[in-house]
């Protein structure tokens, strides 16, 4: 198996996807609106995709957040809010905010759980910062640290009383970024000191199953390289002073605040620490020369991801009509 987890150029496996993930084994795989179509084609994609690589416990993955970050939407699929809604209810009412945002999770994580995503992208857990970029916005649970934690952790909780598995991201904070790391590479010159806010919901839920790195440059930590590439930001901060010993992914390494070719991308990011590799866009020749460069995953990458996926296909029996019945009516309250 190799660490990395690769997109899908459509809403079914081509013949030339099937032969290269044949060979190279990732560890998994990413889905994007482009893949999303209806339950029954989505459902036949994720079974091929588990018949292809032998795992029941797949990890099959998904940005299904809410509000503006969504793949499945409506007509199909119904739409969800935004974290900022969790966020401006807590305000009023934080525990009618915290069990909002559990019936949410699980709501999510039943509608993935149906169609055989395994695993969600959510939440975030960036501290809101007056100056950040848009690309954060309303996906943040607010300012507070202990509000993020508590919302973070409800909505963990919910994915997982669906059998779905939840990534915290993006370790160890993208608040204070002013730029869209998609677009070009923040730099945050907070001071250690400062930066102990945005440590803090990942503290709280450093047992959290699964992280995503945040491609941002923290001066006061290393000041040379992005915490996705940084060996000082992984383990001296991440691992040590966070406390995350879950499965450590980098995101997407095509996003422009990393430079060089995706096979040196990847290979960095390994090499700093990161567990596994997120290549989300299908390009046959960049996923063949990651696949190529990267060695088989590591013994306690491997033993991580084990323990990640311990949950996966075992909900907790409640009624997706309830759940968000459930959420709207304390939603209202805000």
């Amino acid at each position: 198996m190799k660490p990395v987890i690769f997109g899908l150029s459509g809403p079914t496996l081509t013949a030339n996807e099937a032969a290269l993930f044949r060979e190279a084994d990732p560890l998994g795989y990413i889905l994007f609106g482009r893949n999303c179509i209806d339950r029954e084609q989505m459902r036949a994609l994720t079974d091929a995709l588990r018949d292809l690589s032998g795992r029941t416990d797949l990890p099959i993955l998904i940005d299904q957040e809410g509000g503006r970050v969504a793949r499945m939407r409506p007509p199909e699929w119904p739409a969800f809010p935004a974290p900022a809604a969790f966020a401006a209810l807590y305000a009023r009412a934080p525990s009618s905010a915290i069990a909002a945002a559990k019936a949410n999770g699980q709501a999510i994580g039943a509608m993935l759980a149906e169609v055989g995503v395994t695993v969600d992208a959510l939440p975030l857990l960036d501290v809101a910062q007056p100056d950040m970029t848009g690309a954060i916005g309303d996906r943040s649970y607010g300012t507070d640290p202990m509000q993020v934690a508590a919302l973070g952790r409800a909505t963990l909780d919910g994915l997982a009383a669906a059998g779905v598995v939840g990534i915290v991201k993006h370790m160890p904070g993208h608040g204070r970024a002013q730029v869209d790391s998609h677009l070009e590479l923040p730099r945050v010159d907070a001071s250690d000191a400062e930066l102990k806010i945005d440590l803090q919901p990942f503290g709280t839920l450093a047992h959290a199953p699964m992280a995503m790195t945040a491609h941002v440059v923290f001066s006061a930590w290393d000041a040379d390289r992005p915490a996705t590439l940084s060996p000082t930001v992984i383990q001296r901060i991440i691992r040590d002073r966070i406390g995350f010993d879950g499965l450590l992914m980098t995101d997407d390494i095509d996003m422009k605040a990393l430079s060089g070719t995706p096979a040196d991308k990847a290979s960095a990011a390994i090499a700093a620490g990161c567990d596994v590799v997120l290549d989300c866009w299908a390009r046959m020749d960049e996923m063949a020369a990651i696949a190529d460069r990267l060695d088989s995953i590591a013994a306690g990458s491997r033993e991580r991801l084990d323990r990640a996926m311990v949950g996966v296909g075992k909900p907790t029996d409640i009624p997706f009509a309830d759940l968000i019945a459930t959420r709207d009516q304390l939603l209202a309250l805000a």
